[in-house]
């Protein structure tokens, strides 16, 4: 478990979103509501996709702490938003960037070892901004061979 640390441009998102948590995950329902709408977003950037959670601050992986999740493309101009959809900004900032290979199955215990094992004892510490997921042209939902990127904001311990 090697990571690239990248910094991550301001970037512009329109999307859905939904505020559930890891015990009542709802996530299938968020994207199946997002997908068959994504091509009414106009001045959309690439292809990819972007799987978002932005967790409260202190955010303690509880089973039943809520947080929020997006299923948004990026785009380059706020200019027409679909109805039922909103937008998003995230920030400029430093993300430890994880290409995860495999199928859904073992994504919870990947996160996991990126939070216990490879935070802790790499010399950065968790930043309080969205984490999220590039799903790109290899990413194939629910396939062993699904490649995606997993971008996790953090800074360097002081």
């Amino acid at each position: 478990m090697k990571p690239t640390i990248k910094s991550f441009p301001t970037t512009k998102f329109i999307g859905k979103n939904l505020s559930f948590t890891y015990a009542d995950y709802r996530v299938f329902e968020l994207w199946s509501s997002f997908i068959p709408r994504r091509k009414e977003i106009q001045n959309a950037i690439g292809t990819e996709l972007y799987n978002i959670q932005i967790n409260p601050e202190n955010f303690d992986f509880n089973p039943n702490t809520p947080f929020v999740k997006w299923a948004a493309v990026a785009v380059s101009l706020f200019e027409e938003v679909p109805e039922g959809m909103e937008e998003l900004e995230i920030r400029e900032g430093l993300y430890a960037v994880f290409n995860y290979i495999g199928d859904q199955n073992g994504v919870a215990a990947f996160f996991n070892s990126i939070y216990t094992k490879w935070l802790p004892n790499f010399g950065y510490e968790l930043e309080n901004r969205p984490q999220f997921e590039i799903l790109g042209e290899r990413y194939k939902n629910n396939d062993p061979n699904s490649e995606e990127e997993i971008w996790i904001p953090v800074k360097r311990k002081i």
